[in-house]
């Protein structure tokens, strides 16, 4: 099985409007208050410190008032992990108070909104607090989609001439999944941080044992719908074969049948095919939102 390779693209309706910086700044008198610990964007660095400069890294961007409790605490969360990720990402804040038309080029509808930015183009979003697992987890995926593919990066160029990263992706694509792991898990001891590493390692176990499950496991499911383990067998089989919101609703409906451990495991074992894929996706989305309403 072919390892897939994340790529780069406009999450987001369009590339960035900047024509709200030509017209006249409205009247509004914004209460003073902390900004998160993040490089403050005007209309005057917004070219060169975010457009530019996710050239380079990707930028998340911060679009926060000091009104909102909501935005304080979300810019603490991801100024600490910028801090730990020591420069791999950037962290800029735009306070929609005082730069209402560097908002309207970000087209924010809701504060706090978070937009990430890689090669001048927004590719993810999301609004509101997030707890800091799942934040973690956005990142992770920022990262490791953006790897290798921005221009002067020095992590991405690190990334490229690496010669036990290039191994470990050699190992991956020829389906050598024992030694693949091993690969990305010594990668990952050098360097906990590594996002690409943390992210191959979860698929390449998801493939290992997906492509070790029956090929009639979703007839045998099927057949058998309290069957605990012949629905995570049917489940991993229909996400190899792109029929993720079967797997996902499989699974959901499942939670629903049962109770006390088994209903734990099965969650479980739902939270990690979530995990497989970015977070904003809209499949992971509905199924967090469906689970949610399953559970409770």
């Amino acid at each position: 099985m072919t390892r897939p390779r994340p790529s780069v693209g406009p999450a987001l309706a369009g590339a960035f409007d900047l024509s709200a910086l030509k017209q006249p700044p409205p009247s509004r008198d914004a209460p003073a208050g902390p900004p998160p610990d993040g490089l403050d964007i005007t209309e005057a660095n917004l070219e060169t410190e975010v457009l530019a400069r996710s050239n380079q890294i990707p930028v998340v961007v911060l679009l926060w008032t000091p009104r909102s409790d909501a935005s304080v605490q979300l810019g603490d969360l991801l100024a600490a992990l910028a801090k730990r990720d020591g420069g791999t990402w950037a962290l800029a804040t735009v306070n929609v108070d005082t730069t209402p038309r560097v908002a309207q080029v970000f087209g924010v509808q809701a504060v706090p909104t978070v937009v990430a930015v890689a090669g001048g183009q927004p590719i993810s979003s999301f609004e509101g607090v997030q707890p800091p697992e799942q934040l973690r987890r956005w990142i992770d995926s920022l990262l490791s989609a953006t790897a290798g593919k921005l221009e002067g990066g020095e992590a991405g160029d690190a990334e490229e001439v690496d010669p036990e990263l290039e191994r470990a992706r050699s190992l991956w694509d020829e389906a050598e999944f024992d030694e693949a792991l091993a690969a990305y898990q010594a990668i990952l001891d050098a360097k906990p941080n590594h996002a690409e590493a943390k992210d191959a390692l979860r698929q390449i176990a998801f493939l290992k044992r997906a492509t070790a499950q029956p090929e009639d496991a979703v007839a045998i499911a099927d057949a058998a719908p309290t069957d605990v383990e012949a629905a995570f067998a049917a489940a991993d089989v229909e996400v190899t074969q792109d029929l993720v919101v079967e797997a996902f609703e499989r699974l959901i409906a499942l939670v629903r049948r049962t109770a006390g451990d088994e209903r734990t495991a099965v969650r479980t074992r739902l939270v990690e095919l979530f995990e497989l894929f970015p977070q904003d996706d809209p499949r992971v989305i509905a199924g967090r939102r469906n689970l949610a309403n399953a559970l409770y």
